[in-house]
């Protein structure tokens, strides 16, 4: 198991850029393929981005490529989202998750095979 802590949400204007971060506590963060995932208000929860172990590995949603860029640092045990013009529909609660590479059968995995989740950290994008 490893815990959590997502930090970097806030208020920002249509266009302006945050960066998540979420670190996590254990030593063997370097085992665990990371995920981010948001869920708007109103809306079903949905993948945002995916890296490897390693981080030679990316997934993205179609819709956010280009705009959003995932990070980690084995060596801080943090995984990173940096988002960019950044528009009010992206206002949502922002969470990371953690699964055992070991245990990853596909790449990205499946959003419900996800076993470790952080608290979330809110994100609102004002027009």
């Amino acid at each position: 198991q490893v815990q959590l802590v997502e930090s970097g949400g806030g208020l920002v204007q249509a266009g302006g850029s945050l960066r998540l971060s979420c670190a996590a506590s254990g030593r063997t963060f370097s085992s665990y393929a990371m995920g981010w995932f948001r869920q708007g208000p109103g809306k079903e929860r949905e993948s945002v981005a995916v890296i490897n172990w390693s981080g030679g590995r990316a997934y993205y949603s179609d819709s956010l490529k280009g705009r959003f860029t995932i990070s980690r640092s084995n060596a801080k045990n943090t995984v990173y989202l940096q988002m960019n013009s950044l528009k009010p529909e992206d206002t949502a609660v922002y969470y990371c998750a953690a699964l055992l590479e070991a245990r990853m059968r596909r790449f990205p995995p499946s959003p419900n095979k996800y076993d470790n989740w952080g608290q979330g950290t809110q994100v609102t994008v004002s027009s």
